[in-house]
Order: C-alpha cells, then structure tokens, then sequence
C-alpha cells in the first residue's frame, strides 16, 4: 500500500468546492489529505490525476474514486479501443475495456507467497 496526497482536496483534508460549509472534510480522503492506493499505480488518465470527474463539476471521478491515482498490476498495454484515453469515444463514459484506466493487462504478475 501507498499513502498518497489525495487527487481531490490536493491534500488540504477539506471539501474542494466548499458545497456543505468552508469548514467541510474531504468526502474521498476524510479530512486527512492523504489516501491509501495499492501498488502498483499510475496516474489516472481519465481524470488526468485530478480526481475529479471531467465531465460531471464537483463529483468524485468513478475511476479512480477521488484519489488521483489507480492500481494496475502485471505487464500492460496502451488500450486498442481508447488509444490510452480511458474514455469512450461514443460516450462522455470511462472506456469498458481498460474501464478507465487508458493501459489493458496484457499478463497479471503472479505473487508466490513464501
């Protein structure tokens, strides 16, 4: 596990578009600014590491959950279908086949337990 700066608050731990109060808490990262990914990461494509969702102001991007950055694990490649946008070209929507995340897994990294 990671512990990263949180995509949506940019880690201030408060709401980023004040919709509650001045004083309201992250709704991704709780009010401490930081958030937990798996590891392997990367960016988010379809939010651009934002963390919020580029066509709908002021929600969580559905990829990436709010935190900026996303898991993938094993051996990947660009998405045929997006071309490594994460989104769909017939819809404002994350693209199916990499569900967002603009890379597909081309072999899934086998983990021996010792």
């Amino acid at each position: 596990m990671s512990i990263l700066i949180c995509g949506f608050c940019k880690g201030t731990g408060k709401d980023p578009f004040n919709l509650l109060s001045e004083l309201a808490t992250c709704q991704v990262c709780g009010g401490s600014g930081k958030v937990e990914v798996s590891e392997p990461t990367i960016k988010c494509v379809y939010c651009l590491g934002t963390g919020v969702h580029p066509y709908g102001v002021r929600i969580t991007c559905t990829v990436c959950s709010g935190k900026g950055m996303v898991t993938v694990r094993g051996e990947t490649e660009v998405c045929k279908d997006c071309k490594g946008s994460g989104r769909a070209f017939e819809s404002k929507l994350p693209c199916l086949t990499c569900k967002g995340k603009g890379v597909t897994v081309i072999r899934e990294e086998v983990r021996k337990n010792e």
